[in-house]
């Protein structure tokens, strides 16, 4: 990255070295690998793959909690939960604790399909780390939690 020293022109950023750009670049080709293989499998989108992941760990949230969960757009949830409750995948009811509160669930359809694309996504997910070994596995993982905690006190600052 260039200075501002002497000449007055203002820094340059690199954006290929810029950390934010690159964890983003490398989440959307992930995503679009993985969407490729979820879409000609099961006829189904990332997000909808998230809702059903996040609603096969926790049945019963609601879709404003599974966006909260999952920290996507409450309209990509929206759409999700519309087109998989249409595909028979999942199931809506009012709670009967707050009969305002819409309660998620895989339907038996989308149980079976659950129980299909967990090993394809561990799958993608071996593939990606597979070139490293175990220590850089577990540094990975430390590095990633740590990254975690500051872009959340970073937006936590951001909130003030």
């Amino acid at each position: 990255m260039n200075d501002d020293s002497g000449g007055g022109a203002a820094p340059i950023l690199r954006l290929e070295d810029f950390l934010p750009y690159r964890l983003s670049v490398l989440s959307n080709r992930v995503s679009a690998a993985i969407a490729q293989d979820y879409a000609e499998r099961f006829d189904m989108t990332v997000p909808e793959w998230r809702t059903m992941a996040a609603l096969g760990e926790h049945p019963g949230l609601s879709a404003a909690e599974v966006a909260t969960f999952t920290e996507m757009d409450k309209v990509a949830v929206s759409r999700a939960v519309a087109r998989m409750i249409e595909m028979g995948r999942l199931t809506r009811t009012t709670s009967p604790d707050d009969r305002r509160r819409s309660v998620l669930k895989l339907s038996a359809a989308g149980q079976r399909i659950y129980r299909q694309i967990v090993p394809v996504a561990r799958a993608h997910e071996a593939n990606l780390v597979g070139p490293l070994s175990t220590e850089e596995r577990r540094q990975l993982d430390k590095l990633l939690a740590k990254l975690f905690a500051a872009a959340t006190a970073d937006l936590s600052r951001a909130k003030r």
